[in-house]
């Protein structure tokens, strides 16, 4: 147990990850945040059962809702995490060594990323560094709706075990946050006024494609690569759909 480190996650509907993640990290901190989004299924139960604090906000923009999670950590170290990640035990013992000594703000940690159950190696979803251990009174999050960063201000070092990301075990899993972020990203464009162009469904959909599975050598990962070169073009296809959704919609002035 680290004595001055907190552990923060948000959630919604995380009744099937919300267990392993949180019982991964449970040697690391007595300090556990999880700020929930008004969970219908049983997220909330599991993470109290598991003795972290629960707090419930209605969700409003990603780095907003982490923001939040972030002001109530009770040390000075947090270490971030979603409930589709998974601290490994060489991770945690790292974590120890290097908060023990620790000459830097924050640290980037090694993510291992994993679709339909296959560890991805290629596909613009090889081995990735993300900050996720740092000082709270050096740190926040910034963003919009989507696509929220953790930026921390002094000495940033690396560390070198990774913890895992399981974002899509199944398809079911997959299309719900896909029409959850498609439309989020449509909703981000639509507030920075960028217009639909015709290109935006006819172009960008297939340079997504070639960029998943020939630039990132997504072919070498199997049938989940193809998979996720397709769907990361449909994906770019009904994210301006819904764009042009909006901009149809949009009142006169």
């Amino acid at each position: 147990m680290i004595s001055n480190l907190s552990v923060v996650m948000i959630t919604k509907n995380e009744e099937n990850n919300i267990f392993k993640s949180l019982t991964a990290v449970k040697g690391l901190s007595n300090d556990i945040i999880v700020v929930d989004s008004c969970s219908t299924d049983n997220t909330v139960k599991i993470a109290e059962n598991l003795g972290a604090k629960v707090y419930e906000r209605q969700f409003d923009s990603f780095a907003n809702q982490k923001n939040y999670a972030l002001s109530l950590a009770s040390n000075e170290w947090v270490l971030h995490i979603d409930a589709d990640e998974f601290i490994t035990a060489a991770l945690s013992d790292e974590i120890k060594l290097n908060l023990a000594v620790a000459h830097a703000d924050g640290f980037y940690v090694p993510r291992e990323n994993y679709f339909l159950g296959r560890k991805m190696k290629h596909s613009g979803l090889a081995k990735e560094y993300r900050l996720r251990l740092a000082k709270k009174s050096k740190s926040k999050y910034v963003g919009g709706l989507i696509h929220e960063e953790l930026v921390c201000e002094g000495k940033k070092e690396f560390l070198k075990c990774s913890f895992e990301h399981h974002p899509y075990p199944d398809l079911n899993k997959f299309f719900v946050k896909f029409d959850q972020y498609t439309t989020l990203s449509a909703l981000k464009l639509f507030e920075k006024h960028r217009k639909f162009r015709i290109l935006d469904i006819t172009a960008r959909p297939v340079i997504e494609f070639v960029k998943r599975y020939f630039v990132r050598l997504g072919l070498l990962d199997g049938i989940e690569g193809l998979i996720w070169a397709v769907t990361g073009m449909f994906y770019v296809f009904i994210k301006y759909v819904k764009l042009y959704e909006l901009s149809k919609n949009k009142p006169n002035a």
